[in-house]
């Protein structure tokens, strides 16, 4: 008999860091599916004659980016967050205020874009450094009067942010694309994106959301990633192991408020205006909190199956079924359920009711995503 002492962990302890690089490519493959599958809406929606897919899709990308923000803090670390929209309203008006003629700045739009980045993360850290003790619903709580205390300041602070009537215009994009010449020709040359250009929308949001991903996905898989899922596991025992609770929530706060700002900059600039601060009210961060559940909290792959399911239910399936019963005169105008868009908030409700009692871990969970610690899959 040997005389070695047994070790029935020995072998287990390898598993997790073997399972995590036979399972690292599934992540991968699942959103190399998705983003084939969006790459091929612009040629369906050509060769079909115009489906109409391709303006609802910029609101599908930015509000992708912004639920990605908010699962950095509530899918991966924990948190319960219900103010995202009052940081996507800062980037809003951080990067009108840089781009727009009335301003000292007049900054151009990749400069005023990149910027929001750090300006969200200072407005994280402002709001997460006295309020990161609190746990549970104290927090959610504290999210929540932030969002609504943006709004009232935005509305009242006029003369920097125009109150109700919003900031416009902001700056567009240059980009290489297509121009019409005086002959009629069309060369490829830098031209700046119109906010009706919805195909040059399409691409250029379709390449930042894919850039979005791959920060967020090596994040995941970073040191500080693993530590956001430690202390959503087991916050004592993180705690035990050396992982400061406080400054690595702190970290994932401020870098959910650096996306959802930075989404907020290309909010501005797709519509041309900040448009009023109502805009971006509670109803925004239950948006942003519905595509995270029922996408699968803590699964990036999830968020974005999740924000095709919300937002495209609300801005082509409600849309196309409005128009539908307004041809068909099915329902009065004056009744207000004639507008589907009425039924809207019904309708999420319903979805995070049947979730939450079907299907708890969303359409994409984490355990399939390879968002565990050590990247199982």
């Amino acid at each position: 008999m040997s005389s070695e002492a047994p070790n029935p962990t020995g072998d287990r302890a390898l598993a997790p860091e073997a399972g995590a690089w036979r399972g690292t490519p599934r992540p991968w493959l699942a959103d190399l599916i998705l983003l084939a599958i969006a790459m091929l809406v612009p040629i369906v929606d050509v060769a079909s004659g115009g489906l109409g897919l391709i303006a609802p899709a910029k609101s599908i990308f930015i509000f992708a980016i912004v639920a990605l923000g908010l699962n950095v803090v509530t899918g991966f670390t924990g948190l319960l967050h219900l103010g995202i929209a009052a940081f996507m309203a800062i980037g809003v008006y951080a990067f009108a205020i840089l781009t727009n003629e009335s301003y000292p700045f007049r900054l151009s739009f990749w400069p005023a874009l990149f910027l929001t980045l750090p300006i969200g993360a200072i407005a994280g850290f402002v709001l997460g450094s006295p309020t990161l003790g609190l746990r549970g619903d104290y927090l959610a709580i504290v999210t929540l009067g932030f969002g609504e205390i943006v709004q009232d300041v935005l509305r009242n602070v006029e003369t920097v942010t125009q109150g109700t009537q919003g900031i416009n215009p902001v700056a567009k994009p240059f980009v290489p694309w297509f121009v019409a010449a005086e002959d009629g020709t069309r060369t490829f040359a830098w031209t700046r994106i119109s906010v009706a250009g919805d195909l040059a929308w399409y691409i250029l949001l379709l390449l930042i959301l894919i850039g979005v991903v791959v920060f967020v996905r090596n994040l995941e898989r970073s040191r500080i990633g693993r530590a956001w899922m430690s202390v959503r596991e087991d916050e004592l025992a993180s705690k035990a192991m050396g992982i400061p609770p406080v400054r690595t929530k702190m970290s994932a706060f401020a870098t959910g408020a650096a996306l959802a700002a930075f989404a907020g900059g290309l909010w501005a600039s797709t519509l041309d205006s900040t448009g009023e601060p109502a805009n971006y009210d509670f109803q925004v961060s239950i948006l942003a909190l519905c595509i995270v559940i029922v996408g699968g909290m803590g699964s990036v792959t999830g968020v974005l199956v999740g924000a095709v399911v919300m937002v495209g239910a609300n801005d082509i399936v409600l849309d196309r079924l409005t128009q539908f019963i307004q041809q068909q005169k099915l329902v009065s105008d004056a009744n207000v359920l004639g507008s589907p868009n009425n039924w809207k908030y019904m309708l999420f409700g319903l979805a995070l009711v049947f979730m939450m009692r079907f299907k708890p871990d969303g359409l994409v969970s984490r355990k399939g995503s390879g968002s565990r610690t050590g990247g199982r899959a």
